[in-house]
């Protein structure tokens, strides 16, 4: 699976924009998942261009939670490509613009490999991808807590990697069994993530790109 990171607070190409949120493509075999879509249409559309990204080549957008900051940009998404399958948590409402609307409040397999942890706290569901190596969880802003979120996704296997936003997070013991960890967006201590785990650490930042075969 390849993960590209679209949307985020920082960059890693100068020719890219931020802004406060989080957006990314998760591409599994030929599968291209839009996960979130950031604070701002504009800038979305412009990175996705800039990375060489077709919005017409999506073919489900994942939403993690009812934030503006990871739905801001869906409207704008839409506008050039509404033939998807849209995932939701319950939380999220008023969206009709879409082919296919699905509203995920429990653990769910959406396809072979892939899953959802369902809307956690009532409020924000995760990612989840199964890898040879392990489960890639991919998440927005972890406001269920990351300890929820992993012991949710252990129903499908041994987590691998943790990507996304974490918050405040600091139970740093939870990232021991992890082999990848890359905080973006509103992770409140990524340089004591950093430095608790050098050897696990990905920096973030629009433009990154993650390969886990």
């Amino acid at each position: 699976m390849k993960i590209t990171i679209i949307f985020d607070n920082t960059t890693i190409d100068t020719t890219l924009q931020t802004s406060w949120g989080f957006a990314a493509l998760i591409e599994i075999d030929d599968r291209k998942i839009l996960f979130d879509t950031g604070d701002n249409g504009d800038i979305l559309m412009s990175n996705m261009k800039k990375l060489h990204i077709d919005p017409a080549d999506i073919d489900e957008v994942f939403i993690s939670h009812n934030h503006y900051d990871h739905i801001g940009g869906l409207s704008s998404f839409l506008s050039h490509n509404n033939d998807v399958t849209l995932y939701v948590p319950p939380s999220v409402r008023g969206i009709h613009n879409v082919k296919e609307l699905i509203r995920v409040d429990e653990p769910l397999e959406l396809h072979e490999n892939i899953y959802s942890t369902g809307e956690l706290a009532n409020i924000e569901q995760s990612l989840i991808v199964r890898t040879d190596k392990g489960l890639a969880v991919i998440v927005g802003c972890s406001h269920p807590g990351i300890e929820l979120i992993l012991e949710t996704a252990k129903q499908f296997g041994e987590p691998y990697a943790l990507i996304g936003g974490f918050h405040g997070f600091k139970k740093y013991k939870l990232l021991e069994p992890l082999t990848i960890v890359c905080p973006t967006h509103c992770t409140q201590h990524i340089k004591e993530i950093k430095k608790r785990y050098p050897e696990k650490y990905v920096e973030g930042g629009a433009g990154k790109v993650i390969e886990i075969q």
